[in-house]
């Protein structure tokens, strides 16, 4: 799965750093990986701090920054790519994001207490990308969130979001993992 991911990132990346768990990568930061990413680095006790071990990585000089999950094995290079453009072309930040097509509820103590409205509602996605300075400017300090983009946000930029990518699923559990070996056969 990291290998893919790699791969895909290295469709616009002059470099990629690999963030693994503390525990997989003894020593710290090594040159190199057998995923092929150019740098591999430890990662923190938050996905946060992951990202800032990453952060520390890339070079001074980088413009934009890309962040992708791993668990995100099936990002296509063209989803890389449009989000790079997308900052290119002058947005803060880009996010893929798909329209939410189940009913929300919001739920209290087992109970629905709300029907929530989902026409204005995306359901978000790595890869993420940003301008460097705004990524760098929102992981000062030990600030948290789910992804990047609201770190980025909470500074007053502009994320954009493009089409998303129904095939790009999130692997946390056994059966997505069999999904993902279903859509990558196909």
């Amino acid at each position: 799965m990291v290998q893919w991911a790699v791969e895909a990132a290295r469709s616009v990346a002059d470099g990629v750093v690999l963030v693994l768990p503390a525990g997989d990568l003894a020593g710290g930061t090594r040159a190199a990986s057998p995923w092929g990413a150019d740098v591999l680095v430890a990662g923190g006790h938050t996905r946060a701090a992951s990202v800032r071990s990453g952060l520390a990585a890339v070079p001074a000089a980088a413009e934009i920054i890309v962040v992708h999950d791993g668990a995100r094995p099936l990002a296509s290079p063209a989803l890389f790519r449009v989000v790079v453009d997308t900052v290119v072309g002058g947005a803060d930040a880009a996010v893929p994001g798909l329209e939410v097509a189940d009913t929300l509820k919001r739920v209290a103590a087992g109970a629905v207490t709300a029907t929530v409205g989902r026409e204005d509602l995306v359901a978000v996605q790595t890869p993420q990308a940003f301008r460097a300075d705004l990524l760098r400017r929102a992981h000062d300090g030990a600030s948290e969130a789910t992804d990047d983009a609201a770190l980025v946000e909470s500074l007053g930029a502009t994320v954009r979001v493009v089409p998303g990518d129904p095939r790009n699923i999130k692997v946390t559990t056994a059966g997505d993992l069999q999904v993902a070996r279903a859509l990558a056969a196909s």
